[in-house]
């Protein structure tokens, strides 16, 4: 689904897409795409897959959606995460949307790949704040946790691909934790297929 949509972002809808420079040089890029979105928590798109389809598919947008926040290593823990976020509810106010809402990929979530999204989204520390570092800005920012998306991304390519892309044999079918997953790989060998649906946890950003 990204594959089919991710280039229009750019082409078609620039003026949701940002870079944040500092001292001239790139610190933070952010994708978001405005989406209708009737309140309801049936009606939330079907993780990122659903939200791209959505935005230019579906005429009647309301609401931003966030796609991306993406920081290079160099540039990381400093808090910019956080600037990218507030530029995107920045950005629903000032196109008069509703909300802005996210898809959140949670960022230690690859650190227990085999608890169920609906239980690590659960997760809180002593104080009451979310457990997970990124859920905890959005929450500090204000945000809701709407409801957990155990199936908001899917990537799919042979085992050959798979093998090459996270630097592992995959010797039989089954399921397999990988670097960085945030949920485990199905491999298929008799289909040479390999599925991996990541999970993402729905958030709300209030911008009146």
């Amino acid at each position: 689904m990204l594959n089919r949509y991710w280039d229009r972002l750019t082409e078609e809808r620039p003026e949701f897409q940002f870079h944040l420079v500092e001292g001239g040089e790139p610190v933070a890029r952010g994708r978001c795409l405005p989406v209708r979105w009737d309140g309801t928590l049936d009606d939330l798109p079907a993780g990122i897959d659903g939200a791209i389809e959505r935005g230019f598919e579906e005429v009647g947008a309301n609401v931003l959606c966030a796609l991306l926040v993406a920081v290079p290593g160099a540039a990381q823990g400093r808090g910019i995460s956080r600037v990218a976020l507030e530029a995107m509810v920045d950005l629903a106010r000032q196109h008069r949307l509703e909300a802005l809402i996210a898809p959140v990929r949670p960022s230690w979530k690859e650190r227990y790949p085999l608890a169920p999204i609906e239980r690590y989204a659960a997760w809180r520390r002593p104080d009451g704040l979310p457990f997970d570092p990124w859920l905890r800005v959005h929450e500090r920012l204000g945000a809701k946790i709407l409801r957990p998306e155990p199936e908001s991304l899917r990537i799919t390519g042979t085992v050959a691909e798979w093998e090459s892309w996270i630097g592992l044999p995959l010797p039989e079918s089954g399921d397999y934790v990988f670097p960085h997953g945030l949920a485990p790989l199905h491999v298929e060998l008799d289909q040479d297929a390999a599925h991996y649906w990541e999970p993402n946890v729905w958030m709300r950003h209030d911008v009146s």
